[in-house]
């Protein structure tokens, strides 16, 4: 091989190199640890932090939805709460000024033939953790379940989700049948109880990782085509959005393992994106990884994987330590009565650097 030849096949490598490593930095420094197992080991759990403990809402597992548990970081406990007003999973929250804010999710639906399917609702909620109560709120102007929920500037952003496929008589989202993700971008206004329309999402998804950092909201890899697993496409495509403007900006860099279903939580300028699933026609898994997108440098980080691959699992930043809290360790519609499904695991990754 000349000289010349070697030269050009370096410079292929060096480039290679260049855009590995443009994407994928070192990762924060931390260590795993136990706290106290969670009460009720289940998947769709959804985790938020308010006034100094943890919340978990949700549940999916023999109709039981619905459910609220409280976490306090100093007694290492679990506490039982008031469940929601209208139970559902798949819910979007968000967190302001000490009050938890609930939009859309889904409810379960018995259709011909013994399906079972998942029927999206427009409700919205606001539940308040020191008197333990729910207040009803103005409806979502459309039904979705499976979006996210994001805080910028005292408005709450709901992004996403999936339906039931349009223009058809469907009500419920059902395995068997089409069904649709949604780019929908809708804002609610606390102080006027009001909702306004905004710029959709380019890449219609749900169950996406996201998080807020400086302003703009990120949605996260998630899942395209349809809300179940097993008949949907997972993705890697980040987006940024500016609520100040009511724009999407260009694509940034890829998340690492394209996967839906986990946890999303901030810390430090970082969105974290813990566990998830994948199925295919040869495989069906579940995800150990925590990965962390930096929208300040475009770039990620790979950490300490997971101690139990899940997904539905709940995450919450406290402090200095990303609490993951149950889940399910086999893939959704997969396993049966000899296989241990959900986890009462509560791991918890405690930084020493940001």
């Amino acid at each position: 091989m000349s000289s010349s030849s070697i030269q050009r096949r370096l410079a292929v490598v060096a480039a290679a190199l260049s855009i590995l490593f443009s994407t994928v930095s070192a990762p924060a420094q931390g260590r795993w640890v136990k706290q106290a197992p969670f009460p009720e080991p289940d998947e769709e759990l959804y985790g938020i932090t308010a006034n100094g403990k943890v919340y978990v809402l949700g549940g999916f597992s023999g109709g039981k939805t619905g459910r609220v548990y409280e976490y306090d970081p100093v007694a290492d406990k679990w506490t039982q709460k008031k469940m929601m007003a209208r139970p559902v999973h798949h819910q979007a929250m968000a967190e302001y000024r000490g009050k938890i804010y609930m939009f859309g999710g889904y409810v379960n639906q018995q259709v011909s033939g013994g399906l079972s399917g998942w029927e999206p609702v427009d409700n919205a909620w606001e539940y308040d953790p020191a008197a333990d109560s729910w207040k009803a709120l103005a409806p979502m102007p459309g039904k979705r379940g499976s979006a996210i929920a994001g805080e910028v500037g005292g408005k709450i952003y709901v992004i996403g989700g999936g339906v039931p496929q349009p223009n058809t008589a469907e009500t419920a989202v059902l395995p068997t049948r089409p069904a649709r993700s949604v780019g929908t971008n809708e804002v609610y206004d606390p102080a006027t109880n009001r909702w306004e329309t905004r710029s959709p999402m380019p890449t219609a998804r749900n169950h996406a990782f996201y998080g807020v950092v400086n302003g703009k909201i990120y949605v996260i890899g998630g899942r395209m085509g349809h809300s179940f697993i097993s008949v949907a496409s997972n993705t890697d495509v980040v987006e940024e959005y500016d609520p100040s403007s009511d724009s999407w900006g260009a694509i940034k860099a890829r998340m690492p393992t394209p996967r839906s279903g986990g946890a999303s939580a901030t810390f430090g300028g970082r969105i974290y994106a813990a566990g998830g699933e994948f199925q295919s026609s040869q495989m069906a898994a579940t995800f150990r990884a925590l990965e962390a997108y930096n929208p300040a440098t475009n770039t990620w980080d790979v950490l300490p994987s997971m101690p139990l691959p899940r997904h539905g699992v709940a995450g919450a930043i406290l402090g200095n330590r990303l609490h993951l809290i149950s889940g399910r360790i086999t893939p959704g519609g997969v396993g049966g009565p000899d296989t241990q499904s959900a986890t009462v695991s509560h791991d918890v990754f405690e930084f020493t650097s940001k």
